[in-house]
């Protein structure tokens, strides 16, 4: 049985390659911080086959078996990187999605792979990822699966995004800490829009540059170790997002904006981040 006190890393697998990307990440991220590492494999078996269904052509225990095979695969992938994990591996009748939410109630943190920017990518990150980002208990991180052949950028930044919104706020406190935890300097992104607006670009500009600084206020004195970099431009926050991301390890925003600066949505538009990233991201969401 186990005895830690630290909330664990959740990640999903199913033996694809993008899942075993997310495994690499995650237990770096999990070693970093001393966490637990829990690899959870949710067959997603249908419970109640209803009235009326004499056989069913379903064989339950294969899949289960399957299921502890891909989790012995990943829990060997987890090992190479940080041999002193402490892992457990679950295997789980119910779809992916509920899962993976309930067992984010209890997490420090959900971690899933994607395929990337691909049609069939976008369509396999909407059924999981998605759901997770509008829904999960914890900070999600979806983590590509081009991660498994590039790895860690050692020196790129952490680039966040800042609206004035409270899971912006969140998204900053994640951010300094990734970014002190890698040894590494930060890039905060505001974006602002005179669409629809009434004052001058200058004033938006430096309205914009004020919330920025409030938002930051505090963390630089905290993390005095994390070199920031300010960018504060008009452009659409996921366009200038995805061009800082580029050149970053990692992206942390908000799951979801809407306070702070008018003209700024960085919230509504984090599911085209998530769509669009080819680095890992961090979705903030408020812990359980």
């Amino acid at each position: 049985m186990s005895t830690h006190t630290q909330d664990p890393v959740v990640v999903g697998v199913d033996g694809s390659a993008a899942s075993f990307a997310a495994v690499q990440w995650a237990a770096r991220t999990a070693a970093g911080h001393g966490d637990p590492l829990y690899l959870v494999y949710a067959v997603g078996a249908p419970l109640d086959f209803g009235p009326g269904l004499g056989v069913v052509a379903f064989d339950n225990q294969a899949l289960r078996a399957d299921g502890e095979s891909v989790c012995a695969a990943a829990a060997k992938i987890a090992r190479e990187i940080a041999g002193e994990l402490e892992i457990t591996t679950i295997v789980v009748d119910p779809d992916p999605a509920p899962t993976l939410i309930e067992r984010s109630r209890t997490a420090r943190l959900v971690v899933v792979g994607t395929y990337g920017r691909s049609a069939i990518g976008r369509g396999l990150l909407g059924s999981v990822s998605t759901s997770l980002a509008r829904h999960a208990h914890c900070p999600v991180a979806v983590v590509p699966q081009s991660y498994a052949e590039h790895g860690e950028r050692p020196g790129a930044p952490v680039v966040v995004g800042v609206d004035g919104s409270p899971r912006s706020a969140e998204a900053v406190d994640i951010a300094f800490s990734e970014a002190s935890r890698r040894s590494t300097g930060l890039v905060a992104v505001t974006t602002w829009s005179e669409f629809f607006r009434y004052r001058s670009r200058p004033e938006m500009q430096e309205q914009a540059r004020a919330l920025q600084a409030e938002s930051l206020a505090g963390h630089t004195e905290q993390y005095p170790d994390v070199p920031v970099t300010r960018v504060v431009v008009e452009d659409r926050p996921a366009r200038r997002l995805l061009h800082e991301a580029e050149d970053a390890q990692l992206v942390v925003v908000g799951s979801h904006g809407g306070g702070g600066f008018a003209g700024m949505s960085l919230g509504s538009t984090s599911q085209a981040v998530l769509h669009g990233v080819s680095v890992p991201l961090i979705i903030a969401r408020p812990r359980a």
